[in-house]
């Protein structure tokens, strides 16, 4: 008995040892994971919808058919996105226990272009088919042995090979690819991801299912494969009008025929607009009677620029609130149509909570996210299972981007002086941490720290003059420090230990106004500061800006005539090597 016992314990811990190793490969391949996102999205879906596409003798004939390509085009707002997690959906329970299947999705993003380069969309996809395997590929081990002691990346090449190679040992590959039309086109991303993809088809049973809104240059690649228009079915907008009843007033809800009436003036007029059902019930939320309800029906807009007047409304509706409503309401919209990259809530309570003059955090000053929510109209909404609050569509960012001088004039200064007041807090008097269990706690209590710190000198560049409080954080040596941590530490892999000592020390003010090209500045602060001041990598503002291409900044920096051109740092790179 004792040696039953004996060898299953052993058993159980081998067991661990090769669940931690396979976790520890897969989050090495990439710490993305598309699963919250599609977890998200089909939670939006209500019970019935999308099932004509489904039921479709086209996706029936991809479904069943080898190396077969589903090209699903649509209009803005029709709904694609959804619809293909429901489409991922199908799949997986359809061929939950067979291991023989692979299934990879990617779910392509404006707001994401700078994690989304095609080696990250690649590696992602080549992830995802690795896990669906008991025992990780050969192939995938391999590519880990060879950079595990190196502490490198494998380069493009490398993670092609391994993803073709992958997607052979499967009976049937199913790659499915939302918004293309989204996806990075710099460095020739989208066509260099298509390009792998097709390779696939072309050497094993890979079926292909992608959608985009109707870009010539996306549908030039999808040539003879089989073709299905998305477009919101009448079916579809009736379930989801019949399931928001419940957000109207109270007199919409004991009327059975004023319900109707909306449900049938709505659906007439969306055309195949999901989007449109969804603002236009917003748009009604505030009504006080019948009469009103009718006339607003009435008003709603119509033709080309259907999107623009539908969120100039819900701009105008967020105008007549209170006046502190309106003021929080464009605060978030500003936050979120100019943030660099996706915010959650929590960040975003932060932002929202700071005020000019701060020196820590006052909690009582944060706002709740049902208030944020409520103030804006139905312009914002959160992603339950990652928490990012974002716009409700990729056209309500494009109507912003359009009109952001008239509703969100001053918000790249405003988001300035909020990033650097936070930066500049009494908790980060101590500095740099000096291990990576104190920086991630450092991380965790101080929800924008890591936004604040990466981002501060980008929207510092795209104000149109030196924001405030911006001279007053660059002088503060600790705080200074304490941020470059955040913006340089990157934990490059599961497991890396002392990532956080990785970055350099003694960056100075100028070091990061260098690095970020803050050229208004720089004049201010080298007529006080040593403009050639080292860190402790021998790096000097000079080469930061000259590798990051901040072409005013260095001509600022030699202008000085104080600075060594040919300073080398510690691993003997000159600006000039940096800015190559």
């Amino acid at each position: 008995t004792t040696y039953q016992e004996v060898k299953g314990v052993r058993k159980e811990q081998e067991d661990r040892q090769q669940r931690d190793e396979r976790q520890s490969i897969l989050t090495w391949l990439t710490p993305t994971d598309y699963t919250a996102q599609q977890h998200d999205f089909v939670s939006r879906r209500q019970a019935g919808t999308g099932q004509w596409l489904l039921d479709s003798a086209e996706f029936q004939a991809w479904l069943e058919t080898d190396k077969q390509t589903l090209f699903c085009p649509g209009i803005p707002g029709a709904g694609k996105t959804i619809l293909t997690s429901i489409v991922v959906q199908e799949l997986t329970t359809r061929f939950r226990n067979d291991e023989s299947i692979g299934i990879a999705y990617l779910y392509c993003n404006f707001r994401r272009q700078d994690e989304q380069k095609v080696d990250d969309l690649l590696v992602s996809l080549l992830k995802q088919l690795s896990q669906e395997r008991t025992f990780l590929p050969d192939s995938v081990k391999t590519l880990y042995e060879k950079h595990k002691d190196k502490r490198t990346r494998p380069s493009f090449d490398e993670i092609s090979r391994t993803f073709q190679s992958v997607t052979t040992i499967f009976s049937k590959v199913f790659i499915i690819i939302d918004a293309l039309d989204e996806c990075r086109t710099t460095d020739g991303c989208r066509t260099r991801l298509l390009t792998e993809i097709f390779q696939a088809q072309a050497n094993s049973r890979t079926n292909i299912f992608a959608t985009s809104r109707f870009m010539p240059e996306v549908i030039e690649k999808f040539e003879g494969s089989i073709s299905l228009e998305i477009r919101a079915s009448e079916e579809d907008v009736r379930r989801y009008l019949d399931s928001h009843m419940f957000r109207l007033p109270a007199f919409v809800r004991r009327n059975p025929d004023l319900q109707e009436e909306i449900k049938i003036g709505i659906i007439l007029l969306v055309k195949g607009m999901f989007l449109l059902a969804q603002l236009y019930l917003d748009s009604l939320i505030g009504k006080r009677s019948p009469k009103a309800v009718r006339t607003a029906i009435a008003k709603l807009p119509t033709g080309t620029d259907v999107y623009d007047c539908a969120y100039k409304d819900a701009m105008d509706r967020i105008e007549g609130q209170l006046e502190d409503q309106e003021e929080l309401a464009k605060q978030v919209l500003s936050w979120i149509t100019c943030g660099k990259r996706p915010l959650t809530t929590s960040e975003l309570q932060h932002a929202l909570a700071i005020e000019v003059g701060d020196s820590e955090l006052d909690k009582d000053n944060l706002p709740q996210v049902e208030d944020i929510l409520s103030v804006c109209a139905g312009l914002v909404t959160v992603d339950e299972e990652s928490s990012i609050i974002r716009l409700v569509h990729y056209t309500t960012q494009e109507y912003f981007d359009r009109t952001r001088a008239k509703w969100f004039p001053n918000a790249e200064a405003s988001i300035t002086t909020t990033c650097v007041t936070y930066l500049s807090f009494n908790e980060f008097e101590s500095g740099i941490c000096q291990n990576d269990e104190e920086f991630e706690q450092r991380l965790q209590l101080n929800k924008l720290y890591d936004y604040a710190a990466r981002n501060w000198g980008y929207h510092a560049r795209q104000a149109s003059a030196l924001c405030q409080g911006v001279i007053e954080f660059l002088q503060k040596r600790a705080q200074v420090e304490a941020s470059s941590q955040a913006l340089i530490a990157t934990r490059r892999w599961s497991g890396e230990v002392e990532y956080s000592q990785n970055s350099p020390k003694q960056i100075t003010g100028v070091h990061l106004v260098a690095y970020f090209g803050v050229d208004n500045a720089v004049q201010f602060l080298i007529g006080s500061n040593n403009p050639d001041s080292n860190d402790s990598k021998g790096r000097t503002p000079l080469s930061w800006a000259a590798q990051n291409g901040h072409k005013e900044v260095v001509q600022l920096l030699l202008a000085t005539g104080q600075v060594d051109v040919d300073w080398k740092n510690s691993y003997g790179r000159t600006p000039l090597h940096w800015a190559s």
